[in-house]
């Protein structure tokens, strides 16, 4: 939004607010559901709802202001969840963050979620660190980018915000953390009633967990006990669940062995439970005076403190960041941290001074009566209301990372160094460890297929061609992979070159048909154009008993290029019209009004078939190819676009599921490639601009306009990366994927030189608002 500009307020009607949830047992899980509570009691027409996050290996029975949970090492929950709030039309999301309740290194999985969504996003931070790991900033410097606005509960958070990572003022709100609006009470009456009758009553509650200090309090027991020897220290609160999770009670048990030891059983109590609200303030109202002993300052708020504070209790704490602003200037007494002598000197002084105990808890009531839960909701939604007219900020939105070669704005130069490094004397490697060529998988003829492939569309271009050698090598593995007892082409082969089967599968015998027709027209030496021609004319027949629409597709995409070289050719024309009708019958067979495909699912290489029926209607003059092949292609491309613009190709775990919306990962390089070839032909076959954009959007997939900001492509070596899983790239770099991306780049590199009017400035404006380069921990050169 441009400062100063008046945009109209459309009314507020739907936030979600995504963190933990009650029953969950965190802190977290009960601000969560205390601050939603208070947005809809404030706001009754205001639609509110909570997305939880439920921890590993734990359910929980949720409310119904639940609408969905994510499970946090399911990256694809998260995905779930940003689709579910998109289709909900909410208008503000309100994120909770704390690094442990998102799984992935640093909680980092809770980017794919916000890279999605379409609203903006306000998130409280609930831990700010002054010296976070290398990962712990990455991941929060990348949340700070997504949100439109930040909320601390501490001026503390403020000034670490602007001062450590740079955040602007406008840009952060220091709201404080809600309290019940409860009456002031003095605590005789309800100590009566609770049991603790005559007995002064010092409370810590809360998850216990080694950091909350509760040791120094027990260790400064005898001193307090010299001056109130009735004294109680009460502890309510379960063993945080990951701690007995990971060590059981052993940490609650080490504390009651401590208390045996002192030999003060009678004056220290354990209340291990998980308590409500009014079970909570009940034992609050009756404490004299309340602790928090944190062992660290590296704390930026305390639930807990708040609401001891806000019931007006004494209160002795330690000066972690959080306490040291609450109870400055007389709102507390402030000890340092693992002092027992300190504390113990600070909470006797106060049980055997009344007046100064009493002016203690009058002075926190007074001061907290802008922190009730009413009073802090109103806040929020001033916050809400003033984003909901702002576009989200794409997450992940940002500085640019050079997508462009040093010339300008044409795409990166083809590179051809990690090709290269994929090939041996027999062929290119079907996959790598990393970008190490891995042996153990051998070869096959769909990669040294598309390898020749590649060598011919870069026959008639004006980038370098593949080294002749190389050439070679990929049309000599075809040739042998040609099986002339079976009229079929072998597909994989051994490292020690044995080949695994007698003949391969239909799909693979398509594409070595598509290499060949391309060579026999495009490669530069006459006599392997016509080894091409004579091998293709051999091996044509067999399509005519397949059943794969995409053995029929690459067919028709090597018929495009064979009848170019031979127009005449009459049993390449048949052949032709005879898998074009094939497709079609397919597409009429299957497709509805709200399903246009050929198949009852999505699989791979998808854009492969309406591109088959486009260049096949443009080459015979047939427009229902052409119509047919647009209408399905329009239809695929709706669906690879996600809800920010970006293309998200169908991913791999779709494949074989029946008339479903594709799933979103894995994703992969093939897709992206046949994308591009697909939407150029559909511009080639109307003229519309919008395929163009297409093609470009689909190439930026490639360099990081994608939904986890992440290159694919180093384009230097001309590598490129196995695909996107939901919370990482694969790091391995196979020979199919790096022939799919200088494929997809010698078109869109092909398409900038053709229109000579630098298009491919959409490349780099889609890298430019999808891309951060802190998610290049190696960047792109």
């Amino acid at each position: 939004m441009i400062a100063g500009t008046v945009v109209p307020l459309s009314k507020l009607k739907r936030v979600a607010f995504l963190g933990n949830s009650l029953p969950r047992r965190c802190g977290i899980a009960t601000f969560t559901t205390d601050i939603q509570q208070a947005v809809a009691g404030a706001r009754p027409c205001l639609e509110t709802s909570i997305v939880a996050m439920t921890d590993r290996g734990q359910t929980y029975a949720y409310p119904k202001t639940v609408r969905i949970e994510i499970k946090d090492d399911r990256p694809e929950d998260y995905l779930a969840a940003a689709d579910h709030l998109n289709r909900s039309h909410v208008d503000v999301v309100s994120l909770q963050h704390e690094f442990g309740i998102f799984g992935g290194e640093a909680g980092g999985n809770i980017l794919a979620l916000l890279s999605r969504l379409t609203m903006p996003v306000v998130t409280t931070l609930h831990t700010v660190l002054a010296e976070p790991t290398p990962a712990q900033r990455h991941v929060f410097e990348l949340i700070i980018e997504a949100s439109s606005r930040l909320v601390v509960m501490a001026e503390k958070g403020r000034d670490m915000l602007q001062r450590l990572y740079g955040v602007p003022a406008h840009k952060i709100e220091v709201i404080a953390h809600g309290i019940p609006d409860a009456p002031f009470a003095r605590s005789d009456a309800v100590k009566r009633r609770m049991g603790y009758g005559g007995r002064p009553v010092i409370l810590t509650f809360g998850l216990l967990s080694p950091n909350k200090g509760i040791e120094v309090v027990i260790d400064a027991m005898p001193m307090i006990l010299e001056g109130s020897p009735t004294a109680v220290y009460i502890v309510l609160g379960a063993t945080h669940p990951h701690l007995v999770r990971d060590e059981g009670e052993a940490y609650r048990e080490s504390l009651v062995a401590r208390v045996a030891a002192l030999g003060i059983e009678d004056h220290v109590v354990f209340l291990d439970r998980f308590v409500d609200l009014k079970t909570l303030l009940r034992h609050i109202s009756m404490c004299d005076v309340y602790v928090t002993p944190y062992l660290d300052e590296a704390q930026m708020t305390s639930g807990t403190l708040a609401y001891s504070f806000g019931l007006g209790r004494a209160i002795v704490s330690t000066p972690y960041w959080h306490a040291s602003e609450l109870l400055a200037d007389g709102g507390g007494i402030l000890v340092p941290f693992r002092d027992r002598q300190a504390i113990g000197r600070a909470v006797s002084g106060l049980l055997t001074d009344d007046d100064r105990r009493q002016a203690l808890s009058l002075t926190a009531y007074a001061r907290s009566r802008s922190m009730t839960w009413a009073n802090t909701a109103e806040r929020y939604i001033e916050v809400f209301e003033s984003v909901r007219p702002e576009r989200p900020v794409a997450v992940l939105a940002p500085r640019v990372v050079s997508a462009r070669s040093h010339a300008g704005d044409l795409p990166p130069e083809l590179r051809l160094g990690h090709l290269a490094a994929m090939c041996d004397a027999t062929g290119l490697y079907q996959h790598a460890v990393h970008s190490i060529p891995d042996r153990a998988h051998g070869y096959c003829v769909d990669d040294n297929a598309r390898g020749l492939l590649l060598a011919s569309v870069l026959e008639d271009s004006a980038d370098p061609g593949l080294p002749e050698l190389m050439t070679s090598r990929f049309a000599a593995f075809v040739q042998h992979a040609w099986n002339p007892d079976t009229r079929r082409f072998r597909n994989f082969m051994s490292f020690d070159r044995r080949w695994l089967e007698d003949t391969g599968s239909e799909d693979s015998h398509g594409r070595t048909l598509w290499a060949l027709g391309e060579c026999a027209r495009r490669d530069a030496t006459p006599s392997r154009r016509r080894w091409a021609s004579a091998l293709f004319e051999q091996a044509l027949p067999s399509v005519e008993g397949f059943h794969s629409p995409r053995a029929f597709a690459a067919t028709l995409l090597g018929l495009d290029a064979f009848c170019r070289a031979y127009p005449d050719d009459p049993t390449a024309e048949l052949m032709r019209l005879l898998l074009a009708d094939r497709l079609m019958e397919s597409l009429a067979a299957a497709g509805t009004p709200d399903w246009v495909w050929f198949e009852d699912g999505l699989s791979y290489d998808n854009a492969r078939l309406p591109q088959a029926l486009i260049v096949t209607g443009l080459a015979t003059g047939l427009a229902p190819y052409v119509q047919a092949g647009l209408k399905s292609l329009r239809w695929l491309m709706a669906l690879q676009t996600s809800p920010s613009g970006l293309f998200r190709p169908v991913g791999s775990r779709s494949f074989g599921a029946s008339r479903t919306p594709p799933e979103a990962f894995d994703q992969q390089p093939l897709e992206a490639a046949a994308a591009i070839s697909a939407c150029l032909a559909a511009w080639r076959a109307e003229d519309d601009p919008l395929w163009k954009r297409d093609a470009e959007r689909a190439f930026a997939w490639f360099l990081g306009a994608n939904d986890l900001a992440i290159p694919l492509v180093d384009v230097e070596t001309g590598s490129c990366r196995d695909g996107l899983h939901p919370d990482r790239a694969n790091e391995n770099r196979g020979g199919e994927s790096v022939v799919c991306y200088l494929l997809g780049l010698s078109e869109i590199r092909r398409m900038a030189r053709a229109r000579g009017d630098r298009p491919t400035r959409l490349v780099a404006h889609q890298v430019l608002n999808f891309l951060a380069p802190a998610l290049l921990p190696n960047p792109i050169h």
